[in-house]
């Protein structure tokens, strides 16, 4: 019986658990990390894993100067970039350690009417919606083939502006590179 061997990054699919792409191979295995099944070690005489893309990335194998295999948590960066880049899914948000458990007091100026609490969490997490929704619009914008550059410019200076005002919530963010920048910071 006739093994195949599988380069790491190289996209299979198996009859059962869908498609995956290949982390790690031994002599005997290889392991298959699939998106909604996880990791599977597979025998390599298993002949029902289908290639559906060979690996553009350079194979160093067990004996190489690199690992021979791709970390559970660098996979998960991928796919969490594919899925935030083409499925609206938003990334992982740190808020300030000092935050954490906090709440946010809401003072009316009347003495009359009474102050409202408001999870620092829940308010932060809504921070960082209206920020991954920014990003949406703007990629929507720069995609939009209906639109004339002078106007994607427009709309593009609107939002820095937007940004801009959100720079007074950066104090939550635990992470600097994720924090508002506006106009007169560099990129986002």
């Amino acid at each position: 019986m006739e093994t195949i061997e599988y380069n790491i990054g190289t996209k299979v699919e198996h009859p059962q658990f869908g498609v995956g792409i290949v982390t790690r191979k031994t002599l005997t295995t290889t392991r298959v990390f699939f998106l909604h099944k996880g990791d599977k070690e597979i025998a390599n005489s298993f002949t029902g894993l289908k290639l559906l893309e060979e690996s553009q990335a350079v194979d160093s194998g067990e004996g190489g100067s690199g690992s021979g295999s791709i970390s559970l948590a660098d996979l998960e960066k991928v796919f969490s970039g594919v899925l935030r880049r083409y499925a609206d899914f938003p990334e992982m948000i740190d808020m300030g350690d000092r935050w954490k458990k906090g709440v946010m007091i809401l003072k009316p100026g009347s003495p009359e009417l009474q102050a409202k609490e408001i999870p620092i969490d829940a308010f932060f997490k809504k921070i960082v919606l209206i920020r991954d929704r920014l990003r949406v619009l703007e990629q929507r914008i720069n995609s939009n083939e209906k639109l004339e550059d002078d106007e994607k410019v427009n709309l593009q200076q609107y939002i820095t502006r937007v940004y801009g005002s959100l720079t007074t919530f950066n104090v939550l963010f635990k992470h600097k590179e994720q924090q508002f920048v506006g106009e007169r910071g560099s990129e986002r």
